[in-house]
């Protein structure tokens, strides 16, 4: 019985893990371009506030674009800078958010 069990259980990790994953856009390649808006408005509008315009110690960044350069930018991000966090956005996820962030003039 504890066999069959084991059996069942491996044998529906390896189906679940070929199913998927991979993310895919509506033309169905498995790489998609994270897009920074989005994730911005998932991760800094907690301390920037909704619309990016500085909350408490957050300072306003929707127009940080007119300040720092996108390579500035995905430093703060990924460094942390006064009360900002490193990390909190990582990879091609704060690369996306600092490109996006830096058309904000």
């Amino acid at each position: 019985m504890k066999k069959a069990m084991l059996t069942l259980a491996i044998g529906s990790a390896i189906f679940l893990a070929a199913c998927g994953g991979g993310k895919t856009t509506n033309e169905g390649s498995k790489t998609a371009t994270p897009d920074g808006e989005t994730i911005a408005m998932k991760s800094c509008i907690t301390c920037h506030g909704g619309e990016l315009q500085g909350q408490g110690n957050a300072p306003k960044i929707s127009d940080i674009g007119s300040r720092l350069t996108e390579k500035e930018i995905l430093d703060v991000i990924e460094n942390g800078k006064g009360s900002m966090p490193p990390g909190v956005v990582k990879g091609a996820d704060a690369e996306a958010v600092a490109k996006w962030l830096a058309t904000k003039k």
